[in-house]
């Protein structure tokens, strides 16, 4: 509810996947897959070598010499030239010095994970392409429930996505009880209650939805059944992104995330769009809350524009609005600082009622003569809001931004640098249904049916947060997360210093989606360091967190055997002959392979099936998607 104040006196399956040689009449003959593995640097070995050692990730020097003789990295190709002649972003007053000289994720980047001799392997079946794409990645049993869906790949893929795009359709009470269990209390609390309970309390209570709403993130993640809502929500926290660990700004993370994100990522972007405007969250995160007509603050804006909207492809820096290109109805292609001034003129007066946590209109700080904004001239003294909801209309209805968020969308379900054929039908379901109230479940729906969905695999690679997530699904992780408990404060805690703390990137661009970002030595060994301490974190009665040997098949036992069947369930695919071969032998210790191993207790066998399932999520081939 807005409050208005007064003036004041103030596919199918491979036919070559058993052989491994592919005849060219196979559907892995039309899967693109990145080239040219090359070999990890020895300075980034002797890297990752010591640190293992000082951190521990190393269980043998067996283990650490298996992890980096399996890490490989290949050529990027260079980015598609922009769409107008100027792609350098305007001067944000509240992010320019941070945005300047972004954070990096990480160091000493290397390009990209190419699992050595991964040539010598057929890519993988429609349902791992689509569990990882879609998910974060696949449970035991989701790759024969993927595959039961229809008899060929088009009617499997064709059903799938109708059942993850309709998400009221899936029983999610499972993971509901999951959340029950893990004592969050603010978690269905109205914005009201939220604001109410939290803001202004002490530091605990006003960061207590935030902490709660990021634990949620893991659990949905990792449980819930409707994995593509929790694809969208990441997305789109991220396009809208706001840092959240803010005591202003915590309090009501709840409602921004369930509220604008959840509640909008499937519907109309306009409606999303004003939702996200006039949120707290976003007034208070971009300054917009203090712009006012003595006083005009252009961050709200310039990143609307920038980054919300029509994207920097868009921006024909500080020419004449006058001069800027039209199509062929007279609009601007694009927007100049001037479109930016006068939008923030449009926003000035919109600010927080701090009593309620709602926004507020305040008509005698809005400006109220005219303005122009993409060829579009407002009149002064409209109604309360209406320059700014002009603004919003502007920004929706313009083609740029369908290209944007359809390449944007592409990027996040298909690969770094989607194929232009399938971004431009994107854009154009964007446009022509632009008044529709499923807009964006449209567009998702015809990436995710496209061609280039399906034939492309291997240009992606998880970051942190997904590899976390997708290792516990893998793993078959039991365990509800809560405030409070050591193995859930891990997963924060590895997030964090693998550089991807989810709802934490101060910068208002969102976590970087491109592989070259995210693969490096540190933030390998980072992610490594984490997930072999996952396989051996124990409950305080001395079990193990992840029962790697009571998820193992008991007619499961040689090292042959027992290797074939986690790379199998890690991965959804074969490994390359290399590969496996030194996972058995990790795992076999010098043994007849085809012999039983003793897997009780504290053995020997039983630590290092633990760290073996560990090596294969660090493996190469796991974080490709």
């Amino acid at each position: 509810m807005v409050k208005t104040q007064k003036p004041e006196q103030d596919t199918e399956k491979s036919a070559c996947g058993s052989s491994g040689q592919c005849t060219g009449e196979c559907r892995c003959a039309r899967i693109e897959t990145p080239s040219n593995p090359i070999s990890i640097p020895e300075t980034d070995r002797r890297t990752f070598l010591s640190t293992a050692v000082k951190t521990g990730l190393a269980l043998s020097l067996p283990v650490s010499g298996l992890l980096t003789r399996r890490a490989a990295a290949a050529d990027i190709p260079p980015l598609p030239s922009g769409l107008t002649p100027m792609r350098s972003p305007g001067h944000n007053q509240k992010f320019a010095q941070s945005r300047s000289a972004r954070p990096v994720a990480f160091s000493h980047s290397m390009a990209a994970a190419e699992p050595d001799g991964e040539s010598s392997v057929s890519p993988p079946s429609l349902a791992v392409i689509a569990l990882n794409r879609m998910g974060f990645g696949p449970r035991q049993g989701d790759i024969e429930a993927f595959s039961a869906l229809g008899s060929t790949d088009d009617e499997r893929l064709n059903a799938y996505v109708d059942q993850q795009l309709n998400p009221e359709s899936i029983d999610d009470s499972a993971l509901e009880a999951r959340l029950d269990a893990g004592g969050y209390t603010t978690l269905k609390k109205t914005h009201a209650q939220l604001w109410a309970d939290h803001h202004g309390e002490s530091y605990s209570i006003r960061q207590q939805p935030f902490w709660e709403t990021e634990r949620a993130a893991f659990t949905r993640a990792i449980f819930s059944d409707r994995q593509l809502v929790e694809v969208m929500a990441d997305f789109w926290h991220n396009h809208f992104n706001i840092y959240a660990d803010n005591s202003q700004i915590a309090p009501g993370w709840v409602s921004y995330d369930r509220d604008v994100i959840r509640g909008n990522m499937l519907g109309n972007f306009r409606q999303m769009l004003q939702a996200v405007g006039s949120h707290p969250a976003m007034l208070y995160y971009l300054d917009n809350f203090k712009s006012t007509n003595a006083g005009p603050n252009e961050n709200y804006a310039r990143e609307l524009f920038e980054l919300h909207g029509l994207g920097v492809d868009h921006y024909y820096g500080v020419n004449r609005q006058a001069d800027v290109p039209r199509d062929g109805s007279g609009r601007p292609l694009g927007y100049v600082d001037d479109d930016v001034y006068e939008a923030t003129r449009a926003f000035t007066g919109w600010t927080i009622d701090f009593d309620t946590g709602t926004l507020l209109y305040r008509a005698d700080r809005h400006d109220r003569f005219q303005k122009t904004v993409l060829g579009h001239m407002m009149p002064a003294d409209q109604a309360p809001l209406k320059d700014g909801e002009v603004v919003y209309d502007l920004i929706a209805e313009h083609p740029g931004t369908g290209r944007y968020l359809a390449r944007k969308l592409c990027q996040r379900l298909i690969a770094d640098n989607p194929p232009e054929d399938v971004i431009q039908e994107a854009a154009a379901v964007f446009t022509a249904n632009r008044d529709s109230p499923d807009q964006l479940k449209r567009v998702v729906r015809t990436i995710l049916l496209s061609q280039a969905f399906r034939n492309t695999w291997g240009q992606k690679v998880k970051r942190p947060f997904e590899i976390l997530c997708s290792a516990m699904r893998a793993c078959g992780l039991n365990h509800t997360i809560q405030l409070d408990d050591r193995f859930s404060n891990d997963l924060t805690y590895y997030a964090r210093i693998t550089g991807h703390p989810i709802f934490r990137w101060q910068t208002p661009d969102g976590f970087p989606d491109t592989r070259e970002e995210w693969l490096s030595s540190s933030t390998l060994i980072m992610a490594w360091r984490a997930l072999n301490r996952f396989s051996e974190s124990k409950h305080d009665n001395g079990d193990h967190v992840l029962d790697i040997l009571g998820e193992t098949p008991t007619d499961i036992r040689s090292a042959n055997d027992l290797a074939d069947y986690w790379i199998q369930r890690v991965l959804g695919r074969e490994m390359s002959p290399a590969g496996r071969a030194e996972i058995v032998s990790f795992m076999g210790a010098g043994t007849n392979p085809d012999l039983d191993l003793k897997l009780d207790g504290e053995s020997s066998a039983s630590i290092r099936i633990r760290a073996m399932v560990a090596v294969v999520t660090m493996s190469p081939e796991f974080l490709r998607r």
